[in-house]
């Protein structure tokens, strides 16, 4: 089980004779106390059985394979978004969009063509958890190129759901893959990319916990 521990020097009330500061090196302006950011503490991986033991490990060799796609893709995404809204000229955001969309053919297509069909149902998933739309939406959006780019990488070879999403609250094997994601980035695996979605790691990891327990 994990759960957060947040660490913070403590405030000392001002003393009117001496006051205690903190100067952070290139930072010219005194503190009296230092914010840190949240600390994860991961409990020990415990399994009912070796066939869930397997699974949890073949599932965190896909994550951490298919992640920074995911993690490329959002990126990409966002990028693009911002570009087009400085665009005003229907034709030449036309031709923007068709210059990106190459580009990001020719950046992911031969990668991804090497994935599995669960590789590529977990990219689905991933890509959902960072930009909050399903692979579904974003192939409709013309605007964002990636009609021909799903299509032609991941659908038609894997037969996936593009409508796929990522909730790691109602879906276990979500959780799973939240959990092998926030260990991963703890370790320095994985370059850390804030979901955009609404949820609270800890949290989950407290009731899909007490789930077990309540199942013994």
């Amino acid at each position: 089980m994990g759960y957060i521990c947040i660490s913070q020097v403590k405030e000392e009330p001002l003393d009117s004779i001496a006051e205690k500061m903190i100067i952070i090196e290139g930072d010219s302006i005194f503190q009296q106390s230092i914010a840190l950011e949240e600390v994860y503490v991961f409990g020990k991986l415990n399994f009912s059985s070796y066939q869930d033991k397997l699974k949890y490990y073949i599932l965190r060799r896909k994550t951490l394979k298919v992640y920074p796609y995911a993690k490329m893709a959002s990126e990409r995404l966002e990028e693009l978004n911002d570009s087009l809204l400085k665009i005003k000229r229907k034709r030449k955001r036309k031709k923007y969009t068709k210059k990106i969309q190459k580009y990001i053919e020719e950046e992911f297509s031969e990668e991804l063509k090497k994935l599995t069909r669960t590789e590529g149902q977990i990219l689905v998933k991933l890509i959902y958890r960072q930009t909050g739309n399903t692979s579904y939406e974003l192939v409709k959006d013309l605007r964002s190129g990636w009609r021909a780019f799903w299509y032609n990488t991941t659908a038609k070879m894997f037969k996936i759901s593009l409508k796929e999403e990522y909730n790691p609250e109602s879906i276990h094997e979500d959780y799973l893959i939240e959990d092998i994601l926030q260990r991963a980035f703890a370790a320095s695996q994985l370059v850390r990319q804030e979901s955009v979605l609404d949820y609270d790691y800890a949290s989950l990891t407290n009731k899909w916990a007490n789930r077990e327990k309540k199942k013994k």
